[in-house]
């Protein structure tokens, strides 16, 4: 995860329960607005692991557009978050580890102590293809 995430203190939610003030780092909630949307993002960096959560919401009222964020909101929480050479993950666990506190909520993971493997990029698409 970024270290200097000042960039994010506007958005930050200082009040009600998921309040944090730039004292706690990456730890908190935010509102980011975004394309006409807000995303609604908490990140924390317990445990091992870095970790955002995403919901899309109205931008003027904060409630939730009942669909999961689109792979460019995803794109846009990342680039927040986490730096151009930093790899982050959407795991889909075993059925049995399986937990759901959001319907529409994705989460980008990345482990503080070891770097990911990744499959060769030919596996993707071919080499010259653009995202």
């Amino acid at each position: 995860m970024r270290t200097d995430l000042s960039h994010l203190s506007r958005w930050r939610l200082r009040e009600g329960r998921m309040w944090s003030d730039d004292s706690h780092g990456g730890n908190g909630a935010f509102v980011v607005p975004y394309k006409g949307i807000a995303l609604q993002i908490i990140a924390s960096d317990g445990l091992g692991w870095d970790h955002v959560s995403v919901v899309p919401v109205d931008q003027k009222n904060g409630r939730k557009l009942f669909r999961t964020p689109t792979w460019a909101e995803m794109c846009f929480a990342k680039e927040l978050f986490f730096g151009d050479d930093e790899t982050v993950v959407e795991f889909h666990p075993p059925k049995r580890l399986y937990r759901n506190a959001h319907e529409y909520c994705l989460h980008l993971w990345r482990p503080q102590t070891v770097e990911l493997l990744l499959p060769d990029p030919i596996m993707v698409a071919p080499e010259g293809s653009i995202a």
